[in-house]
């Protein structure tokens, strides 16, 4: 049985509250899933031995760091052996701008994120890369506008009520009564 065939719907409470504000009080996420205290620690606790929670960071806004720009590079390799991957994993990992490192299938071979300061801070990523290790194909793609951005899973909570199929199309607007025949 997995980790996540475990959690039951308090613990998948904690882990939205938490994804969404780390930061909160034992106290205060006790109240809002009803817990009390103690057995809220414990839930959390029992999460982070468990390594469902890994650990805690701070998020920063990448605009007020001067980091507004991100790339997504697609590469593509002819070298498929363990001596590449290898120097390519510590290459990706020596450069603190590559964010994000997905080896796909498809096409592609890899795709990153790059979040630098500017185009021209790309390139210096650009080269730094392609200096490291032998690439066949390099494509780059400027990110033009953040829609959404999140670092918190879907834990598999139910919907809200008002986003549930059986909820009226507007919770707002009562549900239209019918009328029969004794009124």
């Amino acid at each position: 049985m997995s980790a996540a065939d475990k959690l039951d719907d308090i613990d998948r409470h904690l882990l939205a509250l938490l994804q969404e504000d780390a930061s909160r009080p034992v106290s205060e996420l006790a109240a809002l899933v009803g817990l009390s205290t103690t057995p809220c620690w414990k839930r959390i606790h029992n999460l982070k031995e468990e390594g469902v929670i890994r650990k805690e960071v701070v998020l920063c806004d990448p605009d007020k760091l001067d980091l507004g720009t991100t790339v997504f590079v697609e590469i593509s390799t002819n070298q498929h052996n363990d001596a590449w991957l290898k120097k390519f994993a510590q290459a990706v990992r020596d450069i603190p701008e590559i964010v994000d490192v997905y080896r796909m299938s498809g096409d592609v071979d890899y795709l990153l994120r790059v979040v630098v300061k500017d185009i021209q801070g790309y390139d210096a990523v650009y080269r730094r890369l392609i200096h490291s290790c032998e690439l066949h194909d390099v494509s780059s793609s400027f990110a033009m506008e953040r829609i959404k951005s999140s670092t918190a899973l879907p834990v598999g909570l139910p919907p809200p009520a008002d986003l549930r199929a059986d909820a009226p199309a507007n919770p707002r607007t009562p549900a239209k009564r019918t009328r029969t025949a004794a009124g």
